[in-house]
C-alpha cells in the first residue's frame, strides 16, 4: 500500500483523533519531503487568539514522522520509532492556516539504513517549520527520533 495524504488522513482519524479533531492535516509527501496544515480555529486556538502551541506540535511532530513512517514501510522490516526529545521555537503568532514543512526524508533514509546495516538503534534529528500565508516562519521545531531495527 502506498502512502498518500488522504491514507494518511484517515489513519489520522483512528489513531489520532485530538490532532483530526483539531484539523491537522497531510498535503503532501514525497520521498524528500512532507508538508501538514493546520488552520487557526476555535477548537485549536489560545487564549490569545491565535493556535494553540500543542496543536502546532502535533502538525510538526506529524511532518517529521510520515516521511519516517514511509521509510520504514518501504523496508518491509520491523521498525521502532519513537520521538525522545522536542524542542520548539515560536517566531510570530500563528493565525490563519499554518504549513509545516519537514525537508530531511534523505537523512532518515540514510539513518534507517544504517540501522538496518548495524542492527543498533540510531538517533535523528529532524526539523519541521510552520509558515503562514505570507511565507513568514512562525515556528520552528526539533524532533528527536529513535529508530531501531528490530530482528
Amino acid at each position: 500500500m502506498k502512502i498518500t495524504p488522504r491514507k494518511i488522513n484517515l489513519f489520522m482519524l483512528y489513531k489520532l483523533p485530538s490532532a483530526y479533531f483539531c484539523g491537522v492535516r497531510v498535503l503532501s509527501i514525497s520521498d524528500e519531503k512532507a508538508e501538514v496544515k493546520v488552520r487557526h480555529r476555535w477548537i485549536n486556538q489560545n487564549p490569545f487568539n491565535s493556535l494553540y502551541w500543542a496543536v502546532q506540535g502535533m502538525a510538526s511532530e506529524f511532518a517529521s514522522g510520515i516521511l519516517v513512517m514511509q521509510e520504514i514501510k518501504k523496508t518491509n522490516r520491523k521498525i521502532s520509532m519513537l520521538v525522545t526529545r522536542q524542542e520548539g521555537k515560536f517566531t510570530k503568532k500563528a493565525t490563519g492556516t499554518i504549513i509545516f514543512v519537514c525537508n530531511d526524508g534523505k537523512l532518515i533514509k540514510e539513518t534507517i539504513q544504517k540501522s538496518i546495516a548495524t542492527g543498533e538503534g540510531q538517533v535523528i534529528h529532524l526539523k519541521a517549520e510552520g509558515f503562514d500565508a505570507n511565507g513568514d516562519l512562525v515556528s520552528q521545531f526539533m524532533y528527536e527520533w529513535s529508530i531501531k531495527a528490530k530482528g
